[in-house]
């Protein structure tokens, strides 16, 4: 019963994604499982007409006979061959549909599960093994149910005409296939227990492989000399997985032998018995035929649907692990009946009381947190490393849910209001901003991709962003493919992808814009060139920058200090300045190299 869910499962996903495929598959399976038993059955008459026509006078009769069955013995080989092609053909097609549906939902789920996820260890073990097992686990099921059913139909007919030669023939061919069906029930049992246990070798391996391969990681690995260190720890671990993995197949090739041993010796028993009645006289050489033929397929058939029903076994139990990763929940979700995110909002979004920790720890990020951003008002957020800017950031893209306290929107909590809708009124740029290898248009345009990729806004907010100067340098201008990784695309510097990520954040018309260290890798020009246009460009819509350049944050209304998880001053640049406090002794550390 442990099985029969994950099973049920992706036959679901096999049917939903290859329907017409899997119908196409199932009919030419019970054609292929009949048709060898049509030419077992002419080839028994076959020597049996070539028997009787050796002493045959005259012999033209049973020649055409013979001739006749040869024929007819030819045409169902060709017709099981072409159904075998065909099948073939089938089940590659059903394979391929089948590979791409499961990756499709594989990325729909990693798409929608939230980033609180990527904070668990576990999570990156089930997702890996979920990777790992999805794209071909249920075409295999697939693959074993249609053989099952085949090898099923070939013993239905195959029983009978044994049980007719005696009762005994296939009792004797169960007992000497099950052995072999236990060593591979056994072997599914000891390798999924040691895969559960290994996941995260075999993850630390692959990035290891990833260090070494990517261009993010070859800089340092080359500037460093990582790649001995790197490509060393990468072998151990493969040579521990790779020496484990042989000791369990080396366990079960020992098994399997003693298996077979047991079945050889009982097929050559039924061959001798069958010899034995031959020349007692009670069977004809015919039937000797037919029947040492029938000994050999109804065994592989046995040990086909025994090994079949032993794969679908195994199967369940690693398909476990990607429905263990499909059934994994979103916490930030949709209220059963959401509210309307407000626009244009009034009050402003605000932080009330909020406290935050990261999940799996045990120390809070951000600590009683309260601040109003209104519209219209640009608020910066300062503070050292690891004060809690960039989290505070993530709350306000209901990234994550704060664990104590409320954001609201004109006073409606957010958790009242759908993720998607709530997010599609926010825009930022990270600190850490993708830099997608598409085209400068697509790079800006994903900012917004309701729109169409030809909207004339794309111009515009790369003019707002500064990287209309940039695009126009390109060879291809806007349809130039940005980075090196695929044939003619560009490299550019990381001040100008970072305006490529500016302009993507100004493309959304959205009512909060937050910018996490805006401008780090920009010239001092620049800078000041984008903050001249800035207001214009907020229209009304609240604004909060996070920054460690005071260049930057001076030209906010209101900033506010963070320390600790804790807002400890906010005020204006000058008041600020004038309050002597943290800011003022932050701000003379910076002043004092431009001195």
């Amino acid at each position: 019963m442990r099985g029969a869910l994950p099973l049920r499962r992706a036959l679901e996903f096999v049917w939903e994604s290859a329907r017409w495929w899997t119908a196409a598959g199932l009919a030419l399976m019970v054609l292929q499982a009949l048709l060898p038993l049509a030419t077992l059955y002419l080839i028994k008459l076959t020597v049996d007409a070539v028997t009787t026509g050796i002493n045959a006078v005259p012999k033209d009769a049973a020649l055409r006979e013979v001739f006749l069955l040869v024929a007819l013995t030819a045409a169902a080989t060709l017709l099981a061959a072409a159904c075998r092609a065909a099948g073939d053909l089938v089940q590659e097609h059903q394979s391929l549909l089948v590979t791409d549906h499961i990756t499709d939902v594989l990325h729909r789920q990693s798409a929608a599960v939230d980033l609180a996820y990527y904070e668990d260890s576990r999570y990156h073990d089930t997702f890996y093994r979920a990777q790992q097992e999805a794209p071909f686990r249920p075409t295999k099921i697939v693959r074993e149910l249609t053989q099952l059913v085949q090898n099923s139909v070939s013993l239905l007919a195959l029983g009978g005409l044994l049980l007719y030669l005696h009762w005994g023939v296939a009792a004797v061919l169960f007992a000497a296939v099950l052995p072999g069906v236990l060593v591979k029930i056994r072997h599914a049992q000891r390798l999924y227990t040691w895969y559960a246990r290994r996941t995260e070798t075999e993850r630390r391996a692959f990035d290891y492989h990833r260090m070494l391969t990517d261009i993010f990681h070859a800089k340092e690995v080359r500037l460093f000399d990582l790649g001995e260190l790197f490509r060393r720890r990468h072998l151990d671990l493969r040579e521990l997985i790779r020496r484990e993995r042989l000791a369990l197949a080396k366990t079960r090739s020992r098994f399997e032998l003693l298996a077979q041993a047991g079945t050889v010796a009982a097929l050559y028993g039924l061959l001798a018995f069958v010899a034995w009645r031959v020349i007692a006289g009670t069977m004809t050489l015919g039937d000797m035929v037919m029947y040492h033929q029938a000994f050999q397929r109804a065994q592989t058939a046995l040990q086909g649907l025994m090994a079949g029903l032993a794969g679908l076994y195994e199967d369940s139990l690693f398909l476990k692990h990607f429905y263990d990763f499909l059934d994994l929940k979103p916490r930030v979700a949709a209220p059963r009946h959401a509210a309307a995110v407000p626009r244009p909002m009034r009050a402003g979004i605000e932080l009330q009381n909020v406290t935050f920790r990261y999940p799996g720890s045990d120390r809070d990020v951000l600590c009683g947190v309260n601040l109003h951003l209104r519209p219209g008002e640009v608020v910066a957020l300062v503070g050292d490393n690891g004060a809690g800017k960039t989290t505070l950031a993530k709350l306000l893209c209901r990234l994550y849910d704060p664990d104590g306290g409320r954001i609201t929107m004109d006073g409606i909590d957010f958790r009242q209001f759908d993720p998607r809708a709530l997010r599609r009124e926010i825009t930022m740029i990270f600190q850490d901003f993708v830099q997608y290898p598409l085209t400068a248009r697509e790079n800006i345009w994903i900012g917004d991709v309701l729109l169409d990729p030809a909207d004339g806004r794309i111009i515009r907010a790369s003019r707002q962003a500064g990287a209309e100067e940039v695009i126009s340098r390109l060879p291809q201008g806007y349809e130039t493919i940005l980075g090196k990784r695929f044939d003619r695309g560009m490299e550019i510097s990381i001040g100008e992808w970072q305006k490529i990520a500016l302009a993507r954040a100004f493309l959304r018309e959205a009512q909060l814009i937050i910018l996490d260290e805006p401008t780090s890798a920009m010239s001092v020009r620049a800078e000041y060139e984008l903050f001249q246009s800035f207001r214009e460009l907020l229209r009304g819509r609240a604004a909060l920058l996070i920054s460690h350049r005071f260049s930057t944050v001076g030209m906010a209304d209101r900033i506010c200090v963070l320390e600790g998880g804790r807002i400890i001053e906010q005020g204006s640049h000058a008041e600020l300045l004038k309050r002597g406090g943290r800011y003022a002794r932050m701000y003379g550390l910076q002043a004092q190299y431009y001195r």
